[in-house]
């Protein structure tokens, strides 16, 4: 269980990554739109999905490494397929009941990616 809660040495910068891009995400593009709550709404599910898959990555990359090549793998490819299976069931429901934009989702979602490329220059700012 110790394992579970295990934080990865680059988590904090993914995350503050994400913090970031859900910042300017939020307070660009909402002074433009109609519907502000609708956007926010779905902008905040998606960070969450967001730090929610960072976590999941870093879980399985570190049981990936207990196996052998050939069943890391697969457990890798496994956990991808997951995460990705869970992001269009959670855009699907997004819109199918419409209470939050999938769209916003979306870009939420993919701070995830943004702030892996950002990682290197967040972790020279805020960890020294």
């Amino acid at each position: 269980m110790n394992k579970f809660f295990k934080i990865n040495e680059s988590m904090p910068d993914l995350l503050i990554g994400i913090l970031i891009f859900g910042l300017f995400a939020e307070f660009l593009p909402v002074w433009f739109l109609e519907r502000k709550l609708y956007y926010s709404i779905g902008l905040l599910i998606g960070l969450f999905v967001a730090a929610f898959s960072a976590w999941h990555m870093a879980y399985s990359i570190d049981n990936a490494v207990d196996y052998d090549e050939g069943t890391a793998t697969k457990q890798m490819q496994k956990g991808s397929a997951l995460r990705y299976g869970f992001w269009l069931i959670l855009l699907g429901i997004l819109m199918i009941f419409d209470f939050a934009s999938p769209i916003a989702a979306f870009i939420g979602m993919i701070s995830l990616k943004v702030s892996a490329y950002l990682a290197p220059f967040t972790h020279k700012l805020f960890r020294r």
